[in-house]
């Protein structure tokens, strides 16, 4: 089979992980190229040991090693205001496809899971994994739309401070847009809200995320079973993914609606879903789920999105 060369720009917490994970879980990807701007981050020393080439001239100095030529897949895993001139560099290269791990949201979003099957892959370069809390909560909110038209969804991430790197915090404000507008057009709700906590708790925590959706009155018995059908599909990349508790219904009568900016008093059934995410602690520990969700599922878009180039 076929390998595909990636390279990996920002050597953080998130970089890092993704790397372990392409190098020892892969069948189909391998590791090309690991670029920073700090010559003595601990990322690129990692790298380095593990045997990767690395620079730390970022995206310059990517285009500029003899392995470029060789690289498929670009993940970057910057900030979301790095990303916009990283896809500028990268787009003058027909043929190489970028994976942002940032909430910059110039591509489509994919939540794989959900829309990957949906997207048009003969013209798209560049596709955007939304944010942690996105990966981790949009799949309950399509699980719901998948039964009953949800007005509207509201998420609340809740990730250990010590998971949250420079990168992480300097997009906190782009998180919540991002999030907010996955959640509306992947997840399918009419209009969504996203809201993140840096949890400072020691010892740390692990990723906590509540999924409250408002929707028309459905069979909750069918809501359950679609909601637990996706979560066994997102276990498949993400093993510590899980219910934390029984999904929670409440029905909201025409007689006492709530009010929803945007779109007025709404009425239907309130579902409540308490999932946590338990790291594989590839680079962090366990606490860590948020930076596993998102490394899984770029590195599980990235090979579907090989598997397709193969055919």
């Amino acid at each position: 089979m076929r390998k595909f060369k990636v390279a990996i720009i920002g050597p953080g917490n998130i970089g890092t992980d993704l790397m372990i994970k392409v190098m020892r879980y892969s069948d189909i990807l391998e590791m090309g190229a690991m670029v920073g701007i700090d010559p003595a981050s601990d990322g690129l020393a990692r790298a380095q040991r593990m045997g990767v080439p690395t620079t730390h001239e970022g995206i310059q100095g990517l285009i500029n090693m003899p392995q470029w030529g060789e690289i498929d897949f670009v993940f970057d895993a910057t900030s979301a205001k790095a990303h916009i001139s990283n896809a500028a560099v990268i787009r003058q290269f027909p043929g190489k496809k970028m994976i942002d791990l940032t909430p910059a949201a110039i591509g489509p979003f994919v939540i794989p899971p959900v829309n990957f099957e949906n997207l048009d892959l003969e013209s798209v370069d560049n596709v955007n994994m939304v944010t942690c809390g996105g990966q981790a909560t949009i799949p309950m909110v399509a699980a719901v739309y998948r039964v009953a038209k949800v007005h509207y969804g509201e998420i609340v991430a809740s990730i250990a401070s010590k998971s949250a790197g420079p990168g992480t915090r300097a997009n906190i404000d782009e998180f919540t847009e991002t999030t907010s507008h996955g959640i509306e057009k992947v997840g399918g709700a009419e209009r969504g809200k996203a809201i993140i906590v840096l949890n400072p708790a020691e010892p740390p925590l692990v990723m906590r995320d509540t999924v409250f959706t408002l929707s028309e009155f459905a069979d909750r018995d069918a809501i359950r079973k679609s909601i637990n059908e996706m979560v066994t599909e997102v276990q498949k990349y993400v093993p510590g993914y899980q219910l934390h508790q029984e999904v929670q219904f409440e029905d909201i009568p025409e007689s006492n609606p709530v009010f929803i900016e945007g779109l007025g008093h709404r009425w239907g059934l309130k579902t409540s879903i308490f999932l946590r995410v338990v790291g594989a602690g590839h680079y962090l520990p366990e606490y860590a789920g948020n930076l596993d969700i998102m490394t899984s599922a770029a590195k599980a878009t990235a090979e579907r999105w090989a598997q397709y180039l193969m055919k």
